[in-house]
C-alpha cells in the first residue's frame, strides 16, 4: 500500500491509465477479428457487397489501431505490424480476384 500521499495519487493514475489502455487493446483485437472474419467469408464468395463490407472493417480497425499508438497504448511498431497483418490477409484474395 502507498505510504504518501503522493504514491497514493500515482498507484490511482496508474490503475485509471490500464484499465484505459485495456479497453483500447481489446476493441483493436475485436476489430481485427472481425475483419479477418469478413475477409474469409469475402474469400469463400467474393462479391461486392461483402468486398464493402471487407473495406469498412479494415478502415475500422486501421482507425482504432492509428488511435491507439496516438494515444501511445500501442507502440508506433506494434501498430504498424498490426495494420501490416491486416493488409496482407486480403492482399493474395484482391490479386486472384
Amino acid at each position: 500500500m502507498a505510504n504518501t500521499k503522493s504514491a497514493l495519487k500515482r498507484a490511482e493514475i496508474g490503475e485509471r491509465n490500464r484499465v484505459r489502455n485495456k479497453t483500447y487493446k481489446s476493441a483493436v483485437r475485436t476489430l481485427m477479428k472481425k475483419y479477418f472474419t469478413a475477409v474469409d467469408a469475402y474469400a469463400a464468395n467474393p462479391t461486392p457487397e461483402l468486398q464493402q463490407q471487407v473495406e469498412a472493417r479494415m478502415s475500422e480497425a486501421y482507425s482504432k489501431i492509428d488511435k491507439a499508438v496516438k494515444r501511445g497504448v500501442l507502440h508506433p511498431n506494434n501498430g504498424a505490424r498490426k495494420k501490416s497483418r491486416l493488409a496482407h490477409k486480403l492482399k493474395p484474395i484482391t490479386q486472384t480476384a
